[in-house]
């Protein structure tokens, strides 16, 4: 069976940002070789007998199901704790949830909404935590996506990844991650809609040190020309409902459909996050079409997770 090493071991997963290339690179690798290992029928309890508890301050499907199913898979159990389950809902404050946890538990997901949340957890928790969401970040969703890339397209270097729709947490996620495997990434998003410019400011510094290129754009028939992925995501994230119909007057050209893809590389690929507001950000011919690769990519969240889970616990 595959061996993994524990250069990683302990590590929180936080952020993209605090990994290097290589670490990137063998986290794949571990990805491709579980997968390999899960559809050849293979056991690889690399956890046996470890626990993750979940933390789950927003709703999930491909999370909460690809850290649970992955962790069993792995030879382990997973709990999963909501706010209606834990202390942390009734007011327990992040340090003391971390310092009993991290004493229980082998390791620690947490979907939340503030990213402080997350660094408040691994502060004071002795086993590692991982990012599953934050409204800043979405570091877990990009491995997927990473792999599912390098499966349809090979090697990732110098490839153009255009991201079409909100700056928002997978926007950033996917800066840090083309900034790592030296992918071109370009955002286009209304004005209003940008990414955060300190991130992008952080992982265009990571990127010229891959000679890779990161920008930002607000015409997104720039964003495709040529681009090898084109990648959307709802256009109002989780807990922003409210803005929903507001952004969709701003966001009505930042639609993927059959146009805007034809102005891409022949050959591009379509990736979505998912959940999808079908015929909002893409159009169903797209999302339907040969060009889609989203419920390979929604899949590789699990075998992403379990490489994660592998490498760090």
């Amino acid at each position: 069976m595959y061996e993994i090493n524990d250069s990683l071991r302990g590590r929180d997963f936080i952020s993209i940002y605090d990994f290097s290339p290589e670490e990137i690179k063998y986290i794949l690798e571990v990805g491709r070789e579980i997968k390999k290992l899960q559809k050849a029928g293979i056991q690889h309890h690399y956890l046996a007998g470890k626990t993750l508890g979940m933390i789950f301050q927003k709703a999930s499907t491909r999370t909460r199901v690809a850290f649970e199913v992955g962790m069993y898979q792995l030879g382990g159990h997973a709990l999963f704790l909501s706010p209606r389950d834990i202390q942390l809902g009734r007011g327990e404050t992040i340090k003391d949830t971390a310092l009993v946890l991290g004493r229980m538990l082998d390791g620690i997901m947490i979907r939340t909404f503030d990213h402080e949340e997350v660094l408040e957890l691994a502060k004071w928790a002795e086993v590692p935590v991982i990012n599953g969401l934050t409204d800043l970040l979405h570091p877990t969703q990009i491995i997927g996506d990473l792999m599912t890339i390098q499966e349809h397209k090979g090697e990732l270097k110098g490839l153009k990844a255009a991201f079409i729709g909100d700056g928002n947490n997978v926007a950033h996620s996917l800066l840090y991650g083309g900034a790592r495997v030296g992918m071109d990434v370009v955002i286009a998003s209304p004005p209003e809609f940008e990414p955060d410019n300190e991130i992008l400011a952080r992982a265009q510094a990571q990127a010229q040190q891959a000679g890779a290129k990161l920008w930002v754009v607000q015409d997104p028939e720039e964003a495709v020309a040529g681009a090898d992925v084109i990648y959307t995501d709802v256009w109002a994230s989780m807990g922003q409902e409210e803005e929903a119909e507001k952004k969709e007057q701003q966001f009505l050209k930042y639609q993927v459909n059959s146009r805007l893809l034809s102005l891409a590389h022949p050959q591009a690929i379509v990736l979505h996050c998912l959940p999808a507001k079908r015929g909002k950000e893409i159009s169903d011919e797209v999302m339907d079409g040969p060009q889609s690769v989203v419920f390979q990519e929604a899949e590789n969240r699990l075998h992403a997770h379990k490489a994660i889970m592998a490498v760090t616990m």
